[in-house]
């Protein structure tokens, strides 16, 4: 009787915690892309990135290049180039590897007409390892001759981010979409705003929970326009994805 009675209750302990387990999953799931720069364009007007990664929930990869006009801080037409293919499917899943090579292959045109063949300089990043960054705040130099820590103090530049709730342009699982604004002030002390959402969030930003800092980045040797790129976190098919959006900073021929 006693061990039936403790069969039963280890029974209902499994349960418990198989139950306790499946509450966690949508806390735990979600995507996060990674991101590949492509580099600008040899007159510095274009620049252009990769985000890719694997579905949540039903599996299968993904792969989106984005070319982003600087001038005129908008996609250029007919991007991004996307490859999607999801898990919940009979067909036998293209590998990351293919997914992204197809991508590729689709916006190969554009990025040779355009020539998108300057690398970029990573100025600073903001990994997914560090522990204990908010992601609102960044403070970036230039690489300056010839030390292994030296910076040029003259082209400074801090990044603010915020936050507040904004409208979605497409139906939401949760209840607030969040849009941001992107500040900057820059080594002479003077100071503006470079992005801040309208009321309605365009349709490919789909529902964002938050937004982080990435990375800033320049054209190789030439530092100028710096590119702001910004972490996205959509709410996903099993909780919070991670997505990338890029912000020019300045162009080329700017003073500061």
């Amino acid at each position: 009787m006693l061990h039936r009675v403790a069969e039963a209750a280890l029974a209902r302990l499994a349960a418990s915690l198989i139950l306790f387990l499946m509450s966690l999953m949508p806390a735990l799931a979600g995507d996060r892309a990674e991101l590949n720069v492509l580099g600008y364009s040899k007159d510095y007007r274009y620049f252009a990135f990769e985000e890719f990664g694997e579905f949540d929930g039903s599996g299968g990869n993904y792969a989106h290049i984005y070319v982003v006009d600087l001038s005129a801080d908008s996609w250029v037409p007919g991007t991004p180039f996307s490859t999607e293919q999801n898990g919940d499917t009979d067909d036998v899943i293209p590998s990351l590897a293919a997914i992204r090579a197809k991508t590729m292959s689709l916006a190969a045109p554009m990025l040779q007409d355009l020539k998108i063949e300057v690398p970029a300089t990573t100025l600073v990043l903001l990994g997914d390892g560090v522990a204990k960054a908010d992601g609102k705040t960044m403070t970036t130099a230039f690489p300056s001759c010839c030390g292994s820590a030296d910076t040029d103090e003259t082209a400074a530049l801090t990044l603010t981010l915020s936050m507040f709730p904004s409208k979605s342009a497409v139906e939401c699982p949760v209840e607030e979409a969040f849009g941001y604004t992107l500040s900057a002030t820059f080594a002479d002390g003077t100071s503006g705003e470079l992005h801040k959402d309208g009321d309605t969030l365009p349709k490919s930003r789909r529902c964002p929970q938050d937004y982080r800092l990435y990375a800033v980045v320049a054209p190789f040797e030439q530092f100028r326009p710096r590119v702001a790129i910004i972490s996205s976190y959509p709410f996903g098919f099993e909780g919070v994805d991670r997505r990338f959006l890029a912000v020019p900073i300045d162009m080329p021929d700017a003073d500061r």
